[in-house]
Order: C-alpha cells, then sequence, then structure tokens
C-alpha cells in the first residue's frame, strides 16, 4: 500500500501541485514565525547578557528624592568596595537625555533616549563603554555620544552637539564616541555620556547615584557577596545578584518577543485552517476519479484499513515535501517580517537569523498533521467504496448524500453563535473577551457547516445574472456550480474566512478612526498641543513666554496629579479656569467656572454621577504624596477628554507635586494668524528638540496612523489567507475540468464554442468567489456591529461606520479573483480535442 501511494503521488503530481502550494505558504507561516521570534528573542538576549557580563551584584535606591536616607551615595560605594570579594564598584547615574539629529529632531527613539555617567578607570577609560574615537567627557561642557546617534547628528570629534533634559537646550562639545550594549540604544535609541558630576546635575541628584554596580574577583561566589553587600546597605536600598537581573531581563524579553509571535501565530493558524478546505477537496475529487482504481484494490484483498492508510501515506507524504519546501520559505518569511515591522516604527536589535530544531520540527510537524488529518475524511470515504457497486457503475454519476444532519449540526452551532453575539452586543464590559470571541467561532463555524444549503440561494441568484448575459454559458456554470454543494462550499469557504476577518477589522478600524477625529473636534479646540517626549513635563515658564509671543491668543498649561476618594483613584488637572474655554469645548452644567479658586473646583457629569456629587458637595480627597484634602464642589461640566475628572486652580494642585512642571500646554492662535505660529512656537522655545508641538491633524493623524498602520498589517497577514483561497479556487476548478472531460466534450460536439467553454468555466468561478465574498462580507459586519459594542466601555466616540467603498473594493477583489484564478483552468478546458475528450474513462 506504501508503494501503491507513492505511484499516486507521483501520478497525480500536477493535480497535487496546487494543494501542495496551499500548504507550503502556511508552513512557511509558521515557520517564519517561529524562526522570527527566535532569533529577535535571541538578539535581545545577547545585548542584555553584553550588559550584565561584569554585574556580579546591582544595587539600585528604592528611594524617592534628595535627601532620602535610602540614596546611594559615596559613602555606601566606599563601604561596598571595602567588602572581601569585591574587585570594583562602579557608580551609575541615568536618565532621559534627547539629543538633536541634523534636521534639530530628536536622534533616538522617545522611550530609548538614555543619558548616562562616564566612569573612568585607572587607565582613563570606562569598560562598560569602549571607546571608538576621542576620549571620554571630563567637564561640564563635554558630551561622548554612541556612533550611531554621532553619524545622526553629523557632528565630528571637537564639534558641538545640541541636546536637551527638561529645560533649555545645551550645546556641548563632542569628545568622543563610543560603543554600547545597552538594549535600549540598539534598538532605536540614543546614548549621551557626560562626567559624574554633570550627570548628577542634569539627570540625576547632586552627590547621589541611581545604581552601584559591583563586580567580583576572581572565584568569589555572586550569591554569597550579594549577601555580604546587603549587609552594609542604608535603608531604601537593595542588592540583586547579577544572575538575578538575567533571569528579569530574560522575562522581559519573553514577554515583550511573546506577545509578537502569538499575534503572528494566530495568522499562521487562519492560513492553515484555510488550507484544510483545500486539501480535503483536492482529495475528495482525486478519490472520486479513482473510483474504479479503489474498487480494483478492494476486489483483489485489499481491506478498508489499508485503503485508508494508503490515502493518508499519499497525503502525509505531501504534507512532509510541501513543509520541507515551506520551512526554506519561511526563513524569507522571517527576513520579511522583519523588515515590515522595522517599517511600522518597531525598532528591533540586529542580529542572525537562528534556525532551532524546534522550530523546523514544528513547522514540519504542523504541515504534516494538517494534512493527513485533512485528508482523513476523504480516506473514510474511500474506504467505503464497494468493489462490485464500483465496477458496475463506474461511469454513472455519483450519488448525492444528504444533507438534512449538516445542515441541522449548522443551523444549532450558527443559532448558538448568533445569540451569544447578540447578547455581547448588550454588554458593557470588554474586560472578558472569552465571551466574543467564542461567540465569533461558533458563528464562523455554523456557517462553513451551512455553507452547503447557502450556496444553492446566491449561486442561484448570481447565475441568473450570468445567464441573462451569458445565455447557455451562464446556464450551464450555474448548473455545474450547483451541482456539487460540498465541493462549491468547501471551495468558497477557504475565500469567505479571510474577507470575514478582513471586513470585521475594517470595519472596526474605520469606527474607531472615526471616533478619534469626533474625540479631538468636540472637545480640543486648540491649534496646537505643546509638550517634551518622554513625559518629563515642560518648566511653567514655558506657558507665560507662548502667552507673549506674536498670535497666540492663550497659552494654557494644564498640571496633573492623582487622589483617592472613598478608595476610588481619580485624576484632577489645574489649569488657568479663566482661559480653558479657549483651548477646549467645556460646557457648564452647573455652578460657574468663575468661582474655581483655593480649594473650589469643578467636577465632570460622569465623575459627579459616580460619586453622588452636585454644586456644594464636599470631596475628601487623598493625593498619591499622602496629604489629605477636602475641595468643594462648585461647578459641574459635561465630560471633555482633554479634562480630568476634577478641575481646579493650579495653586491647588502644585502642592501635590513633586516638581512644578506642566503636562502640556495648549496654544490658540489669534483669529487669522495660524499660518507659520507652529514655526514661531518652535522658535521661541530655543529649537528644543525634547518639545513636541502637535497640531489638532498631527493628532488626529497619530492617533489615526496607529490604527491605519496595524490595519494594513492585518491585511498583509490575511492576504496569505486569501491567497491560499485563491489557490483553491484554481485547484478545484482545474480538477472539475478534468472530472467533467467527456462531458466538455460531448458540449463541444454539439456545437458550444472554445470561448463558451471559456466563458462557463470562468463564470463558474466567479459564482464561486462571490458566494465566498457575500458570506464572508455579510459575517464580518455582523461580528464588527456585535462585538464593536464592547470598545464603547472605554471609548465611548466609538459608532459603527461601515465603510462602504472598501466593502466595495472589497467584492470587486472577489470578483477579479474569481476571473483570475478560472483563467488557467478555462484555457485548458477549452483545448480539449472534442474526440479525445468524448472518449476519455
Amino acid at each position: 500500500m506504501f508503494r501503491t501511494a507513492l505511484r499516486n503521488l507521483l501520478a497525480h503530481r500536477t493535480r497535487l501541485l496546487m494543494t501542495a502550494l496551499a500548504v507550503l505558504l502556511g508552513t512557511a507561516f509558521v515557520s517564519g514565525t517561529l524562526v522570527f521570534s527566535d532569533s529577535v528573542n535571541k538578539a535581545y538576549r545577547d545585548r542584555t547578557s553584553r550588559s550584565l557580563d561584569d554585574v556580579a551584584v546591582s544595587v539600585t535606591s528604592t528611594g524617592g528624592g534628595p535627601g532620602d536616607a535610602g540614596g546611594l551615595d559615596a559613602r555606601t560605594a566606599d563601604r561596598v568596595r571595602a567588602l572581601p570579594g569585591v574587585a570594583s564598584v562602579r557608580p551609575s547615574v541615568t536618565g532621559t537625555v534627547i539629543v538633536a539629529d541634523r534636521h534639530n529632531e530628536s536622534a533616538g527613539s522617545e522611550w530609548g533616549s538614555t543619558g548616562a555617567n562616564y566612569v573612568p578607570g585607572a587607565d582613563g577609560k570606562d569598560r562598560r563603554y569602549p571607546l571608538v574615537e576621542g576620549r571620554g567627557p571630563a567637564a561640564a561642557g563635554e558630551v561622548a555620544l554612541d556612533t550611531r546617534t554621532a553619524e545622526k547628528t553629523g557632528a565630528r570629534i571637537g564639534g558641538t552637539v545640541r541636546l536637551a533634559v527638561d529645560g533649555p537646550v545645551m550645546t556641548k562639545k563632542l569628545v568622543g564616541t563610543v560603543k554600547t550594549d545597552d538594549p535600549r540604544v540598539g534598538a532605536g535609541g540614543s546614548l549621551a555620556l557626560f562626567d559624574t558630576a554633570t550627570a548628577q546635575k542634569l539627570i540625576g541628584t547632586k552627590g547621589r547615584f541611581g545604581e552601584l554596580v559591583v563586580t567580583a574577583a576572581p572565584r568569589t561566589d555572586a550569591n554569597a557577596l550579594t549577601a555580604r553587600v546587603r549587609t552594609v546597605l542604608p535603608d531604601g536600598a537593595q542588592a540583586r545578584s547579577g544572575t538575578e537581573l538575567a533571569a528579569e531581563q530574560s522575562k522581559a524579553v519573553d514577554e515583550q518577543t511573546g506577545a509578537i509571535r502569538k499575534t503572528f501565530l494566530v495568522f499562521a493558524a487562519v492560513s492553515l485552517f484555510v488550507g484544510v478546505f483545500i486539501v480535503a477537496n483536492t482529495f475528495t475529487m482525486l478519490i472520486a476519479q479513482r473510483t474504479r482504481e479503489i474498487a480494483l484494490l478492494r476486489a483483489v484483498g485489499a481491506s478498508r484499513r489499508q485503503v485508508v492508510r494508503s490515502v493518508l501515506i499519499e497525503a502525509g507524504l505531501l504534507g512532509l515535501l510541501a513543509s520541507a519546501a515551506g520551512f526554506v520559505l519561511g526563513l524569507g518569511v522571517a527576513v520579511g517580517m522583519r523588515s515590515l515591522l522595522g517599517a511600522n516604527g518597531a525598532e528591533l536589535p540586529d542580529g542572525p537569523l537562528v534556525v532551532t530544531p524546534t522550530s523546523a520540527l514544528s513547522a514540519l510537524g504542523v504541515g504534516f498533521l494538517v494534512t493527513v488529518l485533512s485528508a482523513w475524511l476523504p480516506s473514510r470515504k474511500a474506504a467505503r467504496i464497494a468493489p462490485v457497486e464500483a465496477l458496475a457503475a463506474v461511469d454513472a454519476p455519483a450519488g448525492t448524500r444528504s444533507l438534512v444532519v449538516r445542515n441541522s449540526i449548522g443551523a444549532v452551532l450558527t443559532g448558538a453563535g448568533v445569540a451569544t453575539m447578540l447578547y455581547v452586543s448588550t454588554l458593557d464590559n470588554a474586560r472578558d473577551l472569552t465571551l466574543p470571541m467564542a461567540g465569533s467561532v461558533l458563528t464562523l463555524t455554523g456557517v462553513i457547516v451551512l455553507a452547503p444549503l447557502l450556496c444553492r440561494p446566491v449561486v442561484h441568484l448570481f447565475g441568473r445574472l450570468a445567464e441573462r448575459v451569458s445565455g447557455v454559458s451562464g446556464r450551464l456554470a450555474r448548473r455545474n456550480a450547483l451541482r456539487n454543494p460540498r465541493r462549491t462550499a468547501a471551495t468558497a469557504s477557504a475565500l469567505m474566512i479571510g474577507l470575514t476577518l478582513i471586513t470585521g477589522l475594517t470595519v472596526t478600524a474605520v469606527s474607531a478612526d472615526r471616533g478619534i477625529d469626533r474625540m479631538g473636534d468636540q472637545d480640543l479646540t486648540a491649534d496646537y498641543k505643546v509638550n517634551t517626549a518622554g513625559g518629563r513635563g515642560l518648566d511653567p515658564a514655558t506657558a507665560r513666554t507662548l502667552a507673549k509671543l506674536p498670535g497666540v491668543d492663550a497659552a494654557v498649561p494644564l498640571r496633573v496629579t492623582g487622589f483617592e476618594s472613598a478608595g476610588d483613584p481619580a485624576g484632577i488637572r489645574g489649569t488657568d479656569v479663566a482661559a480653558v474655554g479657549k483651548v477646549t469645548d467645556l460646557k457648564v452644567l452647573k455652578g460657574s467656572l468663575s468661582d474655581v479658586r483655593g480649594t473650589r473646583v469643578a467636577v465632570s457629569e460622569d465623575y459627579a454621577r459616580k460619586r453622588h456629587l452636585t454644586v456644594g458637595s464636599s470631596l475628601p480627597m487623598t493625593f498619591y504624596d499622602g496629604k489629605r484634602a477636602t475641595a468643594r464642589v462648585v461647578a459641574v461640566h459635561t465630560k471633555n477628554d482633554v479634562l480630568s475628572d476634577v478641575l481646579a486652580a493650579p495653586s491647588f494642585v502644585d502642592r501635590h507635586l513633586d516638581r512644578v512642571r506642566d503636562q502640556e500646554v495648549l496654544v490658540k492662535a489669534a483669529p487669522g494668524k495660524a499660518d507659520g505660529l507652529r514655526a514661531r512656537i518652535r522658535e521661541a522655545l530655543g529649537g528644543n528638540p525634547a518639545v513636541k508641538v502637535e497640531s489638532r491633524d498631527d493628532l488626529r493623524r497619530s492617533a489615526a496612523g496607529d490604527i491605519d498602520d496595524v490595519l494594513y498589517l492585518m491585511y498583509g497577514l490575511l492576504g496569505v489567507a486569501v491567497v491560499i483561497a485563491v489557490i483553491g479556487v484554481v485547484n478545484t476548478l482545474a480538477m472539475s475540468v478534468f472530472e467533467r472531460t467527456r462531458e466538455i466534450g460531448m458540449l463541444r460536439a454539439i456545437g458550444l464554442a472554445r470561448s463558451g467553454v471559456r466563458q462557463m468555466v470562468r463564470l463558474e468561478s466567479v459564482m464561486i468567489a462571490m458566494f465566498g465574498a457575500v458570506l464572508g462580507v455579510g459575517l464580518g459586519l455582523f461580528l464588527a456591529w456585535s462585538g464593536g459594542n464592547l470598545l464603547k466601555t472605554s471609548f465611548p466616540q466609538y459608532e459603527m461606520v461601515v465603510p462602504w467603498e472598501r466593502i466595495g473594493v472589497f467584492l470587486l477583489l472577489a470578483l477579479a479573483v474569481g476571473i483570475l484564478a478560472a483563467a488557467w483552468p478555462a484555457r485548458r478546458a477549452a483545448r480539449l480535442d472534442m474526440l479525445e475528450a468524448i472518449g476519455a474513462q
């Protein structure tokens, strides 16, 4: 039976090519995802491990600020240095420093722009930051950069570099460039190094360090050394071994790469699920074409188990060959994933491709199992062929099995799924997604099971339209598509799955995009928002500077902190209450904003309803600094996304801030003075690279751009599933043409022209594709409507919007898929020799 399976595989290699291609693409997606995630994981691990090579113990402060007893100072470093087993102690200061590039923008990513101190040893060099050129910084006016950042600034040794922390722009002399293994810098950040005193002044606290890095002497036990270090530390300081740090960073890396891995594997699973229909369809058709052959095997003694085994062996060989090719293709997919994520703003560390035995065996195993399991039901059907009956009726059309049981099961599954999603549409809690996911899967599965029943009315409708346009070719195409509803349904279901997901994602993304537009339009009326990279806040003088700028009508600062009232956390913003109405659409429902001063506050209507507040109510508040206060409510305003639950005068908020900083400044241009205001704002702030000046359109594009980027990424991933579905249509039509060779010959004999044959096959393909498209679009709209309601919990502006132009594009693409998929089968059918076709067995 193994030889029989091998012979069948070689004999039908052309017919199985499309099936193998579907398995190959799905397996390539799996292997590419595994190789990509392993490669990124190793790149992150390598960088973090290199940065911890000499770290035996890390001492950090858990204290808060200056004067805290838990702060690390020179005396603490000396006590640690005097311990037995300590080779050296490196005091470290780190923080956020924004370096300006050639275009006066930040040279590094917002979260990775790092500043630190350069600690030279006896040889004048810092082992943590090996010099590439020049020397380390030794005075307040000097700085060293990593090589990549120095290249972005365009500065050479001896030249000047512009940078900022949380104040005015500084200009320092570039004295050296260094290499670094810091993962943040390697993933797109920047590094600026200062002498220790300057670093403490700019990004730390005078006389204090953020970390003491302890290097152990040879043959010193790290755990024992960590225990000794803990005995000499002041309160508020903690010591962790290098092993602990490595484990923590390894866990963080796994979490970081695990999310990407899971996302891509979900789409790989979708692609393989689509491939299941193609494999099952192919083997069902092959078995129908080999009825006489299987009957002969049964007649000469082959058991049913042997027939099943023969089909499964054939499927297994096909799966292994396709999976092996898919694994090789997956290496290219892994490279493409890195480029794709890089183009969408993801900064990934450099590193080689990592191919592990696990990823190779997983990819091969998945492809093999999917192919074998997909062929299991067709193999059972083959085993039921009776020798005498098959030999006696080899040329008779196959009987149509009843769909009653299948339709009943499909109706139950669909009904359960629809009922679940209707219930989901009434929920207002989006925390648990188990129920909507289960409802979506049930609905999709139910529709797939019901597809043979649903195909009759839909294909009949398209067939009637085709018949009016194309006459007899359209009539024949309709009858061919309805001749075997199971096959038509299986072929269309593959396309339906991809379009369901694409439609659902599109509707949800477009609706969220429109919600963001409405949110900005209804609440923010300022022309510009000024804030800082990293969210360190703006000096209060910034708002005063901007308010005096020609062309500015109002510059309103917003300061923010948090508090609890009766255990319920909330936010409070301090601002110029008299001017806040110029930069935001704030409507007062009760009381007056002019009364907001001192401990008198305004609250949003939502917060007032939640806490049962009204004008005159007292609001007890416990702030995050531990201080308590009781405010009096003097106004209630509409919900406003620019403001917090509570609105107060700046003086009320300032007393609860460690440092008085404005989170942002909202700028309103004077009438007719908006042109060129952005440039004037940046100029007034000294071209500070740490300051961001964003217009309302910038804010909308930024928020919408994230949604669009994710959506286009999803399109690309789901596009693989659609490509596999197209392969399924081609495969089904090609094998159907082979199956109907004699019939096509008879049609040609009674006068149907070659063009009519081509048109018949094309129309059949279009009907199958449009059936899948109609089901996919309809199901996607339903799932987007029922599931999208959950977003209203955290996104009140969300309201379902159907992008009809995109839906139309999807339907046109499905039409194009039908036409293109039929190109080769239609040409093959039209070129059949009439007499040879009539005599075909």
